[in-house]
């Protein structure tokens, strides 16, 4: 049984998409095209659950009536993880009603112990001078969650910067890794995980079985490298 924390999508669409995705047939354009397909739908439903609509001001129809208008609470930064976690990036700023600030994180697992690598970190370290300009939520976006260890890395260093929560959208996870994943963060609450599928299976390779292959290799044609 899944934790609390964590929302497995049972949409029509995206398992359809999902199935297609996993396909080994699907070319770059076309993985993504799906990628980007899943994680829109994947936000809808995160952050239909994550945010809140509040009134923003006033403005004019084309008609010269007046209304009241509206934007979301509270205010987000989105943090894909190099590399494949760009290609559902512009998903996420296609949703969202305003731009976002953008920060990166680079991981990456030892080949041999699969233990993560940090290799590359954008966060802003220095605190804006208004408190309301520093997000409150992380969206973290990765496709994949395998053994968990890269995951728990990243959700740990969006928490030592500073956010109350972290929302992390994935593609696909395997059961030990999306457990291992929504344990993170000492407190109740700080963490919700999104993703479209589950397996079962994690290859000593790191790999999920029957997964989806490596997704950056697949977006950014370097299989093989």
């Amino acid at each position: 049984m899944a934790a609390s924390n964590v929302h497995i999508s049972t949409h029509p669409c995206l398992r359809a998409k999902l199935s297609q995705l996993r396909s080994k047939d699907a070319n770059a354009r076309e993985t993504k095209a799906l990628i980007h397909e899943i994680a829109l739908i994947l936000a809808v439903e995160a952050l239909a659950s994550e945010l809140t609509p509040v009134n923003s001001g006033t403005a004019e129809t084309p008609l010269g009536a007046q209304y009241t208008t509206e934007t979301v609470h509270p205010p987000v930064a989105l943090v894909p993880v190099l590399r494949s976690g760009l290609g559902m990036l512009e998903a996420l700023q296609t949703l969202l009603p305003e731009p976002v600030p953008v920060h990166h994180l680079g991981l990456y697992r030892e080949p041999t112990t699969l233990q993560p690598v940090e290799y590359y970190n954008n966060l802003p370290y220095h605190r804006p001078a208004s408190a309301s300009a520093h997000p409150d939520i992380a969206i973290l976006l990765d496709p994949i969650i395998a053994t968990g260890g890269t995951s728990v890395a990243a959700i740990q260093t969006l928490l030592e910067w500073g956010v109350k929560k972290v929302v992390f959208i994935a593609v696909l996870a395997s059961e030990s890794g999306l457990d291992r994943a929504a344990k993170e963060g000492g407190v109740e609450g700080q963490v919700d995980i999104w993703v479209g599928g589950c397996d079962k299976e994690v290859t000593d390779k790191g790999m999920l079985r029957p997964g989806m292959g490596d997704v950056g290799d697949r977006l950014f044609l370097t299989i093989g490298k």
